[in-house]
């Protein structure tokens, strides 16, 4: 992971170099916040990126002195079926609706994507790893 998060980090960067020249010379919000919202994401890609290197340390093909064989194994856990996906699709729905009718429908549809979200960010909290 070390190197995406020295590319990102890159990407990042000239983000953040164009973000203050064009703010300098130009004086248009919209332009301003754009760069400014794309120099945060690609900096939230690289510090992902650096502290999962940190955690776990280089994977194989980070090496060139690597096999293979090192990578073969099971991948990772994936999910049997779950209503969280569609409980948050609906939310959503009720967010979108809520924006153009009414402020209630939007927090009914808020509330309704946060059940949702956290549904599916603790659905498997307790498993096992093999």
């Amino acid at each position: 992971m070390k190197p995406e998060a020295q590319l990102f980090a890159g990407v990042a960067l000239f983000f953040l170099v164009t973000d203050v020249g064009y703010a300098c010379f130009a004086h248009e919000p919209a332009g301003v916040a754009a760069l400014t919202v794309s120099f945060l994401m690609s900096a939230l890609i690289a510090f992902f990126c650096g502290a999962n290197h940190r955690r776990k340390g280089a994977r194989p093909e980070d090496r060139p002195d690597s096999e293979i064989r090192e990578r073969s194994g099971p991948v990772d856990f994936f999910p049997p079926s779950s209503v969280c996906p569609v409980v948050v699709a609906v939310g959503a729905a009720l967010i979108g609706l809520g924006v153009v009718y009414a402020l209630f429908l939007f927090l009914i549809g808020l509330g309704i994507a946060l059940a949702g979200v956290v549904g599916m960010t603790f659905q498997f909290a307790g498993r096992e790893d093999d």
